[in-house]
């Protein structure tokens, strides 16, 4: 598609205002994890008003519209409801969940993380609404519950039980603007380690949990040197997260002491293998433990419950692929500029779409992806207009009939 063609999806003035406006009520509605069900109301409200003909909420809280005849190719646009806890309140600048503008720049929790780009794709789709008949495919927006605590989780029961299967998918977490096509797997470890209990007089007679648990971490922190790099995603991590001990008493010798191990894995490293490592380790220094991968089983704010393991793959899509190079040339339209290809330092939905489903997936996003989760959450109100042009120009790319 022309640039020409592409500039005449740029949102304007008055529908920027709008979209800052919808973006303040966002971040001024609180959506912890398993609890997004007002922000998904506001979401509702918001989609019907604006005209979208098809808008649903899934049996696990995820908000959905699509636009298009689907006689074409499926596009889906990914953005997720649900924030983390606000990080030390009292270090805000301004109150998390006030939704302050200042200077052309809107704070608050979900600013970046993902508030902006979900609003930005709204708007972004409004654009199309009236070329519906042209669109030769379906765009679809789909936005989930409960990725923070779980990534993957509701994109993979869209996917698998709703039976939605996406052609292209495009992550709207938060890039800077920039495209990012990957990203490091993901692990979480649970490492039981077991003692002997004895009264704290006498430590003699028992074995303490935690001074082996000590060792194990002593450990963990020397194998962090040594892990694997890739030249486009970086080395392999590992950290301690959480340590929890268990005993009768205050004064007594715990007899277990559970470490939890954040393992983030780089292209060519498996879950399997990241597991005999860390097993391997523990069996080299003699420590009585085992080695489990912890599983995530919360209800949705619907109430449905659904299980998963916290073990997710690193992926990358090709930077010659397709899908890479309509964004590029999209977001090249709009800014008059090329973006850089990146990748996330963190972890997506892309655990499931492209790691597992193997379905083409890229991001684009808003807001400086290094300030997600700190008391530090801004976005540039100027930035939320461009994010909603590339959306709309992308789809148009990808879907409409010239």
């Amino acid at each position: 598609m022309s640039s020409h063609l592409i500039q005449k999806f740029a949102p304007e003035w008055a529908t920027t205002q709008d979209l800052v406006q919808f973006t303040q009520r966002l971040i001024q509605t609180p959506s912890l994890s398993t609890q997004e069900g007002p922000v998904a109301e506001l979401l509702v409200a918001q989609l019907k008003a604006l005209g979208f003909p098809n808008v649903r909420v899934n049996a696990m809280g995820s908000v959905i519209a699509t636009l298009g005849n689907g006689n074409g190719p499926t596009l889906l646009y990914d953005a997720h409801m649900d924030t983390v806890e606000a990080a030390t309140p009292e270090h805000w600048a301004y109150p998390p969940h006030g939704g302050v503008i200042e200077d052309g720049v809107l704070y608050g929790l979900g600013a970046i993380d993902m508030k902006s780009s979900l609003a930005s794709m709204v708007y972004g789709a409004r654009e199309l609404l009236p070329y519906q008949d042209q669109l030769n495919g379906t765009l679809v927006l789909a936005f989930v519950v409960q990725e923070e605590p779980c990534e993957g989780l509701a994109i993979r029961y869209l996917v698998e039980e709703d039976g939605l299967r996406p052609d292209f998918v495009l992550l709207g977490e938060p890039t800077n603007l920039q495209i990012s096509r990957g990203q490091r797997g993901r692990v979480m470890f649970k490492v039981s380690v077991e003692g002997k209990s004895s009264h704290g007089s006498q430590p003699a007679l028992g074995q303490n949990a935690i001074y082996a648990a000590a060792r194990l971490v002593f450990a963990i922190q020397l194998m962090a040197d040594d892990l694997p790099k890739d030249p486009f995603l970086g080395p392999g991590t590992i950290a301690v997260t959480r340590i929890e001990s268990q005993g009768p008493s205050l004064n007594a010798i715990p007899d277990l002491c559970k470490v939890y191990v954040d393992r983030r894995l780089t292209l060519g490293e498996t879950v399997a293998a990241a597991e005999g490592q860390l097993e391997s380790l523990i069996r080299r220094e003699s420590i009585p433990a085992t080695v489990q991968i912890t599983t995530y089983r919360e209800p949705s704010y619907t109430g449905l419950v659904r299980v998963a393991r916290e073990a997710h793959p690193a992926w990358v899509l090709d930077r010659a692929h397709p899908l890479v190079a309509a964004l590029y040339q999209t977001i090249h339209a709009v800014r008059g500029t090329g973006p850089e290809i990146v990748h996330w330092p963190f972890s997506t939905d892309g655990v499931y779409t492209m790691g597992e489903a193997n379905i083409p997936t890229v991001g684009f996003g808003p807001g400086d992806p290094n300030l997600a989760h700190t008391s530090q959450e801004y976005v540039r109100l100027e930035d939320l207009k461009t994010a909603a042009h590339v959306y709309a120009g992308l789809a148009a790319a990808l879907l409409l009939r010239e």
